[in-house]
């Protein structure tokens, strides 16, 4: 027997329940799966290093009071992971539940305070949209099917700025309106509506889509502190540029036919679009959308046209 054995307290499992505050059978079982190890004594009962053991199991008592599972107790007892890593697992797990709970109340809020009128169409609604994250993917995913076949790369910010994230603590308001923008786009015929509204007719003759996508893009981008402004919308460069990327990227030029063109089988005035924007409206407050900003330029583009028409019939007719 060496010094190491021989300087070794060793105790019961009884004695190791008293100091630890754990139940034999706890203590039992923890030993049976390797948590804390034991010995056998010449009348064959289980005992313990003092020191060891009970360092050991007040670490696992003390990371279970914090709702850790076992498995991860069980990793940092063999140093795959620290507390430190492990807590910021649990932590952010809790994030997740938290979260889930939180719309899960307020989606029974929702129903609670609903007119007897109004509470079976609630109750479809949001049982269709039970997980905030959930839709906030099938958001997402929509969009990418829109802007499809643009690189995922190159949509990233456009998603992030158009698709708002589900509020980690929603109000009844709030639940409702995320749950209904999951069931407009979950319509087949939204989809067609909206790519037919970014796209245009005859998008059959697009060349190039990313290069589309860029250039409408930018004008967006211009477009967005006009609407911030409350600017009317008018022709100008802005529509121009909108214009001519379109044409250009069926290999045509801005004219008065082309310009009608796009206004052919228009879903701007689509009432789900509009429903869409609207509902967004209420997670991004005064961020000016996309959607917004296309309403813009089909506006600019429309009154432009009839303009166009108006003093084309106005002109008198040659003798």
């Amino acid at each position: 027997m060496t010094d190491d054995t021989q300087s070794r307290v060793l105790v019961s499992i009884g004695e190791l329940a008293r100091s630890t505050g754990l139940a034999v059978r706890t203590i039992r079982f923890y030993c049976d799966e390797g948590i804390v190890e034991s010995q056998r004594s010449a009348g064959g009962h289980r005992m313990f290093d003092a020191d060891s053991a009970t360092e050991r199991l007040l670490l696992v008592r003390r990371l279970r009071a914090l709702g850790l599972g076992l498995s991860s107790i069980i990793d940092v007892l063999h140093g795959e992971r620290s507390i430190a890593e492990a807590i910021a697992t649990e932590s952010a797990r809790l994030d997740i539940e938290f979260k889930s709970l939180a719309w899960r109340r307020a989606s029974l809020r929702a129903i609670e305070t609903a007119t007897p009128m109004q509470r079976a169409e609630r109750l479809a609604l949001l049982a269709a949209a039970q997980d905030g994250g959930v839709v906030h993917d099938c958001l997402v995913q929509f969009w990418r099917r829109i802007l499809a076949p643009i690189p995922r790369r190159d949509i990233d910010m456009w998603v992030y700025w158009n698709v708002p994230e589900p509020p980690a603590d929603p109000s009844i308001d709030e639940v409702v309106a995320y749950a209904e923008l999951a069931a407009l786009v979950a319509d087949p015929d939204m989809n067609g509506a909206v790519r037919q509204q970014y796209w245009r007719n005859q998008s059959e003759l697009i060349r190039d889509c990313r290069g589309l996508y860029i250039d409408v893009d930018d004008v967006l981008r211009d477009v967005v502190p006009l609407v911030s402004e409350g600017v009317r919308p008018h022709a100008g460069s802005e529509l121009d540029r909108f214009v001519d990327a379109h044409a250009h990227a069926r290999g045509d030029g801005d004219s008065p036919r082309f310009r009608e063109q796009l206004l052919i089988n228009a879903t701007d005035s689509d009432h789900r679009i509009h429903r869409y924007w609207a509902l967004t409206e209420q997670f991004f407050g005064t961020r000016v959308t996309v959607g917004r900003a296309h309403d813009w330029l089909y506006n600019a583009l429309a009154h432009s046209t009839n303009l166009a028409d108006a003093q084309h019939s106005n002109q008198p007719s040659l003798p």
